[in-house]
């Protein structure tokens, strides 16, 4: 199984398509979900993209990190797996 990684400072326009085309240069890319809001539909900025290997996403997060992609600057890490909090538990 691949690496997550998390891709963050897009702009709002940035799609699926051009993260999955900067990132197939670096190899496989297994799946690109780019985060909108709920309601709206417009996007949150950020992005995570599952490589092929996790040589693969180490690579990604060295070469793209800081490289600029429409207009601006990209922040590239490993993704952190983060337990999603029932919003009815209050």
């Amino acid at each position: 199984m691949g690496k997550k990684i998390y891709v963050g400072n897009l702009t709002y326009a940035t799609t699926e398509d051009a993260l999955r085309s900067l990132f197939v240069q670096y190899g496989t890319v297994a799946s690109v979900r780019l985060i909108t809001d709920h309601y709206s539909g417009v996007s949150k900025g950020f992005a995570f993209v599952e490589m092929g290997s996790d040589a693969e996403a180490a690579a990604a997060i060295r070469s793209a990190d800081g490289t600029e992609l429409d207009g601006r600057r990209i922040k590239v890490t490993e993704a952190i797996d983060k337990p999603r909090q029932d919003r009815n538990s209050y």
